[in-house]
């Protein structure tokens, strides 16, 4: 009877699991989000060769050595040659086995490589405000506010970056997330292997209006019904340029869907340079500033060198794009 009741629990417990999966990294559809799946799935199946046994054999000795069995006590036994090989070796195996899969799947899910693939690649630029995400189609002149569409079975690469405090773009049955951080461009690639609309989301805490910053993603069926969304979005009289960027970077809750029909050339740069200077200055001016340095601080009057290098390469790749070098 005890038996029963604890199957019918556990059958429950895996319904309730299996219907959490639905929409999440477990349910992907997209080909970065199915092999971080498998590497989950085959991690997790390693790791259990070790913890079930153990808990198996815990509760195992348990029994068999309670109070009141007749069972072979050796008060003076000190060493085991098959166990100290079980422990030593079964471990070692999965180790090496676990990373030899982590150097491999580091390299092929490097989210700043570019998926291989016989399409181009379609390019969007993201930035994360509070409390809402911005999406600018460079190519197509277009933008939107959390609303991000693309065909499917096209790779999309993501340059992000932010114009508040740090957060994280994330689209769990598609693959990685990354960070987004003023003053640096950090990049994403990611594809959608079928046509529906996904949940987009903020994986990093950041202020008041944190739970309400949720996007769309939407993959089209083809690139006709890109295109077709990308021309009504067109005819949208809105103008996305410095001043209404400026307006719509002020705190804000629960953003609706908005559309702008033409966006200022190189706006995105401008956004991740306007940090930029803000470092390039501080760097300079040594104690022009010093009324913010700590006491007896030399680090203050400038920032670390691993921040300049990441936003001097970011720099660099900007520079380049807009020709200015």
């Amino acid at each position: 009877m005890f038996i029963r009741s604890l199957s019918k629990v556990a059958l429950a417990a895996m319904v309730l699991f299996l219907a959490g999966c639905e929409g999440g990294v477990l349910d992907p559809k997209g080909h970065v989000g199915l092999q971080e799946k498998n590497l989950i799935i085959v991690a997790t199946v390693l790791m259990l060769l070790v913890v079930v046994p153990v808990i198996f054999m815990t509760l195992f000795f348990a029994w068999k050595y309670r109070e009141g069995r007749d069972e072979l006590y050796m008060p003076k036994w000190a060493h085991s040659n098959k166990i100290e090989t079980i422990v030593w070796i079964v471990p070692i195996i999965i180790i090496v086995i676990l990373g030899t899969i982590t150097w491999k799947t580091t390299h092929e899910l490097d989210p700043y490589r570019p998926l291989d693939h016989e399409r181009d690649h379609l390019t969007v630029e993201v930035v994360s405000l509070n409390w809402k995400w911005l999406f600018i189609y460079p190519e197509q002149g277009i933008a939107t506010v959390n609303e991000l569409v693309f065909p499917k079975d096209v790779p999309v690469q993501f340059k992000i970056t932010s114009d508040s405090t740090m957060n994280s773009f994330f689209i769990p049955q598609l693959g990685s997330q990354i960070y987004s951080m003023a003053g640096m461009e950090t990049k994403l690639h990611l594809i959608a292997n079928e046509a529906g609309t996904f949940d987009g989301m903020s994986a990093n805490y950041s202020g008041a209006g944190f739970t309400g910053m949720k996007f769309k993603a939407t993959a089209t069926p083809t690139d006709a019904d890109f295109n077709n969304w990308v021309a009504s979005v067109k005819s949208n009289n809105a103008v996305l340029n410095s001043q209404s960027y400026d307006e719509l970077a002020k705190p804000s809750e629960n953003n609706p869907v908005q559309y702008y029909g033409a966006v200022q050339d190189g706006l995105f740069h401008q956004i991740v340079m306007k940090y930029m200077q803000h470092y390039n200055d501080w760097g300079k001016g040594g104690n022009e500033h010093g009324e913010h340095q700590g006491h007896g601080s030399t680090e203050a009057a400038e920032p670390s060198m691993h921040m300049m290098h990441h936003d001097s390469s970011s720099a660099v790749e900007h520079a380049k794009a807009n020709g200015e070098a």
